[in-house]
């Protein structure tokens, strides 16, 4: 496997899409800075050479702690990699963190920010992190043995890595376009043909698996829906099965993650909407309401600038040239997982939901049904739901998530959302409810341009 070490010099030329398909490369980015602890900018500045370089969509991206860190340590490297976070989700969250480390390294910061996969920097036998420790149960890549290799007249070191199989595989190819909505029904299809011919119940449910499989099966995603067919993914992939990882809404022009989409369809799916709607439960957390965690973070995290949550709100949230983590795109796909999640529940294959949505006219009306199914159509509903989501404390693993999710935007000394003041937060969720309110009067007055999007952009794709 080929490595791609992106380092702070940044003096490494970007790959062709040719070289790296000619010679079979996978690239694997690490990012290696000074831990120096600033909030987000080492995050941000990872997606940036991360595009730069032109890494796909769900890129696993490393940082890196490359030297011998001790139990004192660790406080400063978790602050770190909460900065790492926020400065990803800050960007649209087209990436993925990962940790490069010794095995302790890993093992606490994973267990403390969710890292999708750590590498191990097991070479380094001296480190006291490597030990007496086990190595991190999410390993992709342990690296053992350095060695000298000679081409000529050149002579130069490479690693020798272990890579765990069914871990992160890297990147086969950059600068992968995004697909159109038609390509994306014709993935589903043949992955719920798939799912048909395994006969292991709804199948339904390991086509979501299938798209979870990277980004959403984490302890955090099992705890809340469950964990993926590992069973099913392998059998679907033995007979040709891929992914798609973006596609361009059809009626928008925007491009979407379909891996959080079909997660967002899955949560909702397992947990349907309470009866009450004003309440939230573990469905919401993994669409609308988890984005709402983040996005309360980010203005904890800015309150110095925008003391008021209401003008956050109106101003960030849902916004296409704004980089919160509560983005146009964000709300769209939540918006979409729910109401796929409701035609699958009521007996609709996802294939057919998926056609009804995106070839024919359902994403047209998508916020305006969102609000009916979801909240009632009701302001105050859409208010009392948010709050809800931010305060109650009544499950666990909401509770424990949400603290998670805030202090990874809004740092360790932020004021959690469930000990602000009311009349604060109470303003914030009425920002929130507003911003769905306006959406939708936004989408009423603009059927045409869609209906003209949706000739040009369902087969095509280009924006």
């Amino acid at each position: 496997m080929g490595l791609d070490h992106t380092y702070g010099d940044h003096h490494f030329p970007s790959p062709s899409p040719r070289t790296v398909r000619h010679f079979a490369y996978r690239s694997v980015p690490i990012q290696e800075q000074p831990v120096d602890f600033c909030h987000d900018v080492n995050g941000r500045l990872a997606h940036a050479q991360a595009v730069h370089f032109g890494f796909n969509r769900g890129t696993v991206i490393y940082f890196a702690v490359d030297h011998d860190a001790t139990v004192e340590d660790m406080p400063h490297i978790l602050e770190y990699f909460r900065g790492v976070t926020s400065g990803l989700g800050s960007k649209g969250k087209r990436y993925v963190h990962g940790v490069y480390g010794s095995r302790n390294v890993c093992a606490q910061v994973t267990q403390e920010s969710y890292a999708a996969y750590s590498f191990v920097s097991g070479m380094s036998w001296g480190f006291s992190g490597n030990l007496g420790f086990p190595l991190p149960a999410n390993r992709s890549f342990n690296q053992i043995k350095e060695y000298q290799v000679t081409n000529g007249g050149d002579t130069f070191m490479l690693d020798r890595d272990v890579h765990r199989p069914k871990s992160d595989q890297g990147q086969g190819d950059i600068n992968r376009p995004s697909s159109a909505a038609a390509e994306l029904i014709t993935n589903i299809d043949e992955l719920y043909s798939l799912a048909v011919s395994y006969g292991d119940g709804d199948p339904n449910r390991p086509v979501t698996d299938f798209y979870r499989q990277n980004d959403y099966a984490d302890t955090q995603w099992k705890t809340l829906i469950g964990d993926v067919d590992r069973a099913f993914i392998d059998y679907a992939e033995s007979r040709g099965a891929k992914l798609v990882s973006e596609f361009t809404d059809p009626f928008t022009g925007q491009v979407m993650g379909a891996e959080h989409l079909l997660a967002t369809v899955a949560g909702h799916t397992v947990w349907p909407p309470l009866s009450d709607r004003g309440k939230a439960n573990q469905g919401d957390v993994t669409g609308w309401g988890g984005d709402l965690m983040t996005f309360y973070g980010e203005w904890r995290r800015d309150s110095d600038s925008y003391a008021s949550g209401y003008a956050y709100c109106t101003e960030r949230l849902g916004k296409i040239n704004v980089e919160p983590t509560f983005a146009f795109r964000d709300l769209i796909e939540d918006a979409d997982g729910f109401l796929l999640s409701e035609r699958v529940r009521s007996g609709t294959p996802i294939t057919t939901a998926l056609r009804e949505h995106y070839q024919q006219t359902g994403g047209a009306t998508r916020f305006r049904d969102f609000r009916v199914k979801r909240f009632n159509t009701s302001q105050t509903t859409s208010e009392d739901a948010g709050h809800h989501m931010l305060t109650s404390t009544d499950v666990p693993i909401i509770n424990l998530g949400r603290i998670v999710l805030e202090q990874q935007r809004g740092g360790l000394n932020m004021v959690l959302s469930h000990l602000l003041p009311d009349d604060m937060l109470r303003e914030f969720c009425r920002g929130f409810a507003e911003t769905l309110t306006a959406h939708a009067g936004l989408e009423a007055g603009s059927q045409a341009k869609m209906r003209s999007n949706h000739a040009r952009l369902f087969t095509d794709g280009k924006a």
